[in-house]
């Protein structure tokens, strides 16, 4: 946000909260409109496989362009990684299932507990009359600890862990917990694990506070839960029989940094031990495709991710598109929903005969706001503080978090500096579209606003035939005028000069 260059960002996700909260209410629930090109709904049959953030947003931009799109999803309920892989107390799950009914409402199809690779394959759906894919089905697996002993009772994924919970199930995890990991999946993890009862919960983190990806809000959270956390170390062994029952951990020391910046951690030969009833590794996801990729094209990196165009995302295979997790590998759903922004975009020119997925799209190149470059004084810009929600007690699994007032979400919104918008003169403006592509913070974009269709050239022709003819018709008479009126004015003028 451009306003954090000047004080406070704006707070966007508190503002988005407010307005999902709307959401829930049918009545004043915005379902999008069908606008495309022709006015009426295209033929062309689209799956989307993966019902995440990213197939969600690539379902909605056709569905807006109106495609008949029809999602697959292997779990029983959709949502992907927001609805199984995020717990209610951070994302309730009411919000995420209104944005779902939005695009049923809007004509989406949702088949749920279908798992393509297994249950259909690709080539059975294009016999179906499929003409292209989207790809969206995360990185939904989780990994182990990695160290002996990660094979005993007791030692769960945090990815499976989230997903039975958010379908109702409360796992037994013991009074002891360690959480192996310091990314958000961890934190959330930890904070769960409070909410299942565990009286003592320790995350544990290889590197140092100032290296943990996990944002500080969470962190701070985390921490008010009464969560501890143990830093430079690392698991060396479960220790246990049957089930774990204590974890090895070997001190770390941290070196030089590694290619994202952060130091690498190397260990110190010093071991220290810890009583658990139960170890969660959530140190990384991983892609489990299912065999969706059997009989095709498809292409991939070491680590499992498809390669798809960057800018396109197609793939390997012509009719196969794909973006979010299964792509970069784990980040952020606002990631994934742009890459299924955009790959809604090339599956629309793509089913297109003859269309290309690269002239006329935005680069998306974001260059960051430097105040010092300002060509006015912003020091005293706008004083106006950013607003804060008011949360409410508890720690159980909905959200506590409050929710802004209307007034509170109007008086946020007015500390936009609006770096985006922009009043356009419609009579004027060509619609060109270089606007959207030279705004560095990608803030512009032409939206059509109502319906306009194109006259076919043989009618253009014959009416600028038409038109050319009406034009040298009136031509012709307007100069015969001119031509009488000046012979009139000389007969008179010399009628007078007899008379005189």
């Amino acid at each position: 946000c451009t306003r954090g260059g000047i004080d406070d960002p704006v707070a966007i996700d508190e503002i988005k909260k407010f307005i999902a909260e709307q959401e829930l209410r049918e009545a004043a629930r915005f379902v999008p409109p069908m606008v495309n090109q022709t006015g009426r709904p295209y033929p062309n049959k689209i799956a989307v496989i993966g019902s995440g953030p990213a197939g969600l947003s690539c379902a909605y931009y056709l569905a807006t362009r109106g495609y008949p799109v029809t999602v697959f999803e292997k779990a029983p309920v959709p949502g992907g990684m927001l609805t199984l892989g995020i717990p209610g107390f951070r994302l309730e799950k009411d919000v995420v299932n209104a944005e779902i009914e939005v695009l049923r409402q809007m004509g989406v199809t949702f088949k749920t507990g279908v798992e393509i690779g297994r249950d259909v394959s690709l080539d059975q759906l294009r016999a179906q009359g499929y003409e292209a894919f989207y790809l969206g089905i995360g990185a939904g697996a989780g990994t182990v600890v990695g160290c002996p002993g990660d094979d005993l009772a007791g030692v769960h994924t945090a990815i499976a862990l989230l997903r039975a919970v958010n379908l109702g199930e409360r796992p037994q995890i013991g009074s002891r917990v360690a959480v192996i990991g310091g990314g958000n999946v961890a934190v959330d993890m930890a904070r769960t694990a409070v909410r299942l009862g565990a009286g003592t919960v320790t995350v544990v983190y290889r590197r140092g506070r100032e290296e943990m990806p996990a944002g500080e809000e969470e962190t701070a959270q985390a921490g008010a839960e009464g969560i501890k956390f143990l830093f430079l170390r690392n698991p060396a062994e479960i220790l246990g029989g049957v089930r774990a029952e204590a974890l090895k951990l070997e001190v770390m020391t941290l070196g030089a940094p590694d290619s994202t910046g952060r130091r690498t951690p190397r260990g110190t030969g010093k071991f220290e031990q810890i009583p658990i009833d139960s170890v969660i590794s959530a140190t990384g996801q991983k892609v489990d495709l299912s065999g969706i990729e059997k009989g095709s094209a498809l292409t991939f990196n070491q680590d499992g991710t498809v390669i798809a165009d960057p800018f396109t995302y197609q793939t390997a295979q012509p009719d196969v598109f794909a973006g979010g997790d299964v792509v970069t590998g784990p980040k952020y759903a606002i990631d994934a929903i742009v890459a299924g922004r955009e790959g809604a975009e090339s599956i629309h020119r793509y089913v297109h005969e003859g269309q290309t997925l690269n002239l006329g799209r935005s680069r998306g190149a974001y260059r960051a706001f430097d105040a010092s470059t300002a060509a006015v004084g912003i020091a005293n810009f706008d004083n106006t503080p950013r607003q804060k929600a008011a949360d409410s007690a508890g720690a159980g699994f909905s959200d506590t978090r409050g929710v802004f007032t209307e007034e509170q979400m109007k008086k946020e919104t007015e500390r936009c500096l609006g770096c985006g918008a922009a009043v356009v003169n419609e009579n004027m403006c060509l619609g060109c579209g270089i606007c959207t592509t030279k705004c560095r913070f990608d803030a512009i974009s032409l939206v059509k606003i109502h319906d306009s269709s194109g006259t076919p050239y043989y009618r253009t022709l014959s009416r600028v035939l038409g038109a050319a003819a009406k034009r040298y018709g009136r031509l012709a008479v307007k100069t015969v005028a001119k031509a009488g009126g000046k012979n009139g004015l000389e007969s008179g003028a010399d009628s007078c000069m007899k008379s005189v």
